[in-house]
């Protein structure tokens, strides 16, 4: 992986160029933004640059290949094992750093998921931070920085990454297997991460999309049993509740341009085009507005771990509820 193999991310693969070659590298990073959009392709990235026999990236080296099959001795990658990193393994990472680098200019770690740190293993690294050897270069990783210890961040170089544009993730997925209108559809769906783009279930985003929208849909506020039923069902499958959501945000996104729009032009389902202005016929921007709140409060809900069939039954009923002055 080098820096022209990442899609976008230019101003970041500049300034890391910059100090490279200026010789000014951060001692610590901590590369921050969502989920799938290239951090870790970013900081594997530097990492062959600075590796590299040829100073370039060239993926031909020792230095490279080295680090492309994942055994070069002078880069360590800590991941959490389980929920968590523990102390346990960033004591491991400090007696490898003590030693000096064996092939490489610097020994260089990655720390992939820094947020999930227990307090006692980001205690630990601070010692590291706070008295950073010249032969060594921390990169962590984050989405969710605002989790890292503040004392960690503020010895790190921050770096934002945004996400990706759709019309940079259309254009990759036209070049895999995917036509047109899956090229669209998934970009639309996709956050802006290409990582969740490629990876994702094509049955479950193109075909199943359809299925759950339209089960929402014929939903009506006198129907407790079906919904309860449905929620249960759906709340079951709890590795694909957060692809759900986001699913249904897109389709209630699409009703709320209709509704505020007036126009179907700017869909980002364009296969349930006909579905979606059925619905806005039914909706107002009050009530359109309520349901996006609800499917946001949900997606938000997920992430703290609550009781998922509690949830989906919230949503549904939710979803399905008029407004009192409708």
């Amino acid at each position: 992986m080098t820096f022209a193999n990442i899609i976008g991310h230019e101003r970041q693969k500049k300034l890391l160029r910059q100090a490279w070659r200026n010789q000014r590298m951060a001692h610590a990073y901590l590369f921050t933004g969502a989920e799938g959009i290239g951090k870790r392709l970013m900081a594997v990235a530097l990492v062959r640059l600075i590796f590299c026999e040829n100073q370039t990236g060239c993926g031909t080296c020792a230095g490279c290949r080295r680090i492309d099959h994942n055994n070069h001795p002078d880069l360590h990658v800590l991941e959490p094992e389980g929920s968590f990193i523990k102390i346990d393994a960033i004591r491991e990472l400090q007696k490898e750093l003590q030693h000096p680098p064996l092939e490489a200019p610097r020994r260089i770690c990655i720390i992939d998921g820094a947020e999930r740190m227990n307090p006692a293993a980001g205690n630990a690294l601070l010692k590291t931070l706070e008295e950073p050897r010249t032969d060594v270069m921390l990169i962590l990783i984050s989405p969710q920085p605002q989790n890292v210890l503040e004392t960690i961040r503020s010895r790190c170089q921050q770096m934002p990454f945004a996400r990706l544009e759709q019309s940079m993730i259309r254009k990759v997925l036209a070049q895999q297997d995917f036509n047109e209108d899956e090229s669209r559809i998934l970009a639309s769906l996709s956050e802006g991460s290409l990582k969740r783009a490629l990876g994702s279930d094509r049955d479950f985003y193109l075909e199943e999309r359809k299925e759950r929208f339209k089960a929402v849909c014929i939903l009506t506020p006198g129907s407790i049993v079906p919904l309860l039923e449905l929620a249960e069902k759906w709340a079951a499958d709890k590795e694909q509740l957060e692809d759900l959501a986001t699913l249904l945000l897109s389709c209630y996104r699409d009703i709320f341009l209709v509704v505020s729009q007036g126009s179907n032009s700017l869909l980002a389902n364009t296969d349930l085009k006909e579905r979606i202005v059925h619905q806005a016929a039914k909706e107002t921007p009050t009530s359109i507005q309520h349901k996006l709140e609800a499917l946001l409060d949900f997606h938000h809900h997920l992430r703290r771990n609550v009781n998922r069939q509690l949830a989906m039954e919230r949503l549904l009923i939710r979803l399905v509820q008029p407004m009192p002055h409708q």
